[in-house]
């Protein structure tokens, strides 16, 4: 029931625009300004493609952009598969460039739901006016600042379009005027956007989604821009809170459970999966064990991919934390308690056994590693034994799905905004220099902030909070969810060494605009660096 919206709104209305450079594609369909739409479940029907389009790429290669290129997620070549070219590698090391397949993917990705959003936005200005146009043209305005966000964050200085058709080929614009924009629209929507909450706009933009991202907008003006917001951010904060429409849900995990969806009382906004028909999200494939398939019941067989360093899985060490259940790491163990078996050989385990039986059989317990072990630096390869592909602690977060799709697709939605980040962000402004204030009749410190978060863990709680240790709360609270490079950006971190990347330039801050891209469109100026 939590997607009918979602599904009926694909199925009826699915096409989306590619790429920022091509701006006058034409849409098939019978639907014009002249007779649609009309009806509320019309002008739902008209937005699909804006949400569809986010689910398409925010849990593959965005994500990867913003966890991939940080201390949280890895993947390393196995005897050169997963090597795919040295793409995750690049991303790992930041020695990517400008023909880099994913950073041209998300480009296209984040300007096809720009142009998106500006085709609907003219659809509807033709519209006869209506309290749901309104409101419809405002959730619009918002998703596109959404993708311009996204866009701004990742790319820095890009082209702002406010209209479809037009055959101009756009400039570059700086970041500030982006942000500026973002801001407005933002600003200009909250007005006409719905206060309703749960299923009636669940997955669509409703005023406290704009306020979530005005938060995040200002938290990080001064990266930005240049100028701190701190007190603006807290501002924005301070109304998800103070409206009282959320709350922190009780159980951790069923926020990123497979039957995830509007029940979930702490999710302000989320990229909506399903297995058949919204495809996008295959964590399931990607960070687990294939011998661990019969355990979680899950109808394909997965790879052996994806994990994190140790550095980062070292983090999950407070007592009692259920947070720290994410990971798989240790000796395994079926539902029923018995221990998983791998039956391989001597030289099937250790590919470098140099015993007198290397074709011995062996019934191995399987025990996954922290440590990440190379084979090959240069090439990222930590090989493809029994042994290596143990090596590296794999994520459960988003809970592996026995009603996958047998291509590998799962009904985790995955949240994008959610009220523990905006407690966080409040509680992170407070310690860069906005004034703590009272919501609820109660003075809501940093301290305050961590340790309801924490209690709802159990983890212990706090007394005192530095910048640090908060940014070591967010990697805790907030691991896989797509901002950790956001995170590590803001604290000064991106550049440091982690894994098996050493220092790096700080122009690697922002990804360089696609070389096929600027090829198409000599108006855009490429970012320093590149």
């Amino acid at each position: 029931m939590k997607k009918n919206i979602f599904i009926s709104a694909v199925l009826f209305f699915t096409a989306f625009l590619p790429a920022c450079t091509d701006l006058d594609v034409d849409i098939e369909s019978e639907l014009t300004p002249a007779n649609f739409p009309s009806t509320q479940d019309q002008f739902i029907a008209a937005t699909g493609p804006l949400y569809s389009q986010l689910s398409s790429n925010y849990a593959i290669n965005y994500w990867r952009l913003q966890e991939l290129s940080t201390d949280a997620a890895i993947i390393p070549a196995r005897a050169g598969n997963w090597d795919d070219g040295g793409q995750y590698r690049f991303l790992h090391k930041h020695t990517w460039n400008v023909d880099h397949p994913t950073v041209r993917a998300i480009w296209e990705w984040g300007f096809g739901g720009i142009n998106t959003a500006n085709r609907v936005l003219q659809i509807f200005e033709g519209a006869a006016e209506s309290a749901t146009r309104t409101e419809s043209m405002a959730q619009v305005r918002t998703m596109r600042a959404l993708y311009y966000y996204f866009m701004m964050d990742t790319f820095g200085n890009v082209p702002v379009i406010k209209t479809f058709g037009n055959t101009d080929l756009p400039a570059t614009a700086p970041r500030a005027q982006v942000f500026a924009f973002i801001e407005t629209e933002l600003k200009e929507s909250l007005p006409n956007l719905s206060e309703a909450t749960g299923a009636l706009t669940y997955g669509r933009p409703n005023k406290f989604v704009a306020l979530a991202l005005l938060t995040k907008l200002y938290l990080n003006a001064e990266y930005y821009i240049g100028k701190p917001m701190y007190t603006e951010a807290v501002a924005m904060a301070d109304h998800i809170l103070a409206a009282n429409k959320y709350s922190l849900t009780a159980d951790y995990y069923a926020m990123f459970a497979p039957d995830n969806g509007p029940g979930i009382q702490e999710t302000i906004f989320a990229a909506v999966y399903d297995a058949n028909v919204i495809k996008g999200n295959q964590f399931t494939r990607y960070a687990m064990h294939y011998a661990l398939q019969q355990k979680y019941r899950i109808p394909f067989t997965p790879s052996s991919s994806l994990m994190t360093l140790p550095e980062y899985f070292n983090k999950f060490n407070l007592p009692n934390d259920i947070r720290n259940n994410q990971w798989l790491s240790g000796k395994q163990y079926n539902v029923d308690g018995t221990p998983v078996i791998i039956k391989t050989t001597n030289v099937g385990f250790d590919k470098d056994y140099k015993g007198p039986n290397p074709t011995a059989a062996v019934n191995w317990h399987l025990e996954i590693f922290p440590n990440l072990i190379l084979e090959n630096e240069a090439s990222m390869d930590i090989g493809n034994d029994q042994l290596s592909q143990a090596y590296g602690v794999r994520s459960i977060k988003y809970a592996p799905d026995p009603n996958s799709a047998t291509d590998r697709h799962q009904n985790n939605d995955i949240p994008i905004f959610r009220l523990a980040d905006i407690m966080l962000m409040k509680a992170e402004a407070i310690l860069r220099g906005a004034t703590a204030t009272t919501v609820g009749g109660e003075l809501q410190t940093t301290v305050i902030l961590v340790n309801k978060i924490r209690a709802r863990v159990n983890a212990p709680l706090v007394t005192d909070i530095d910048l640090p240790g908060l940014l070591e709360e967010r990697a805790r609270e907030l691991a896989w969810e797509g901002w950790r490079r956001n995170d590590l950006i803001r604290f000064g971190q991106f550049e440091k060494p982690y894994g098996f990347k050493t220092d790096s330039d700080p122009n690697k801050r922002i990804y360089p605009i696609p070389a096929t891209e600027r090829s198409l469109n000599p108006n855009l100026t490429q970012n320093p660096g590149y």
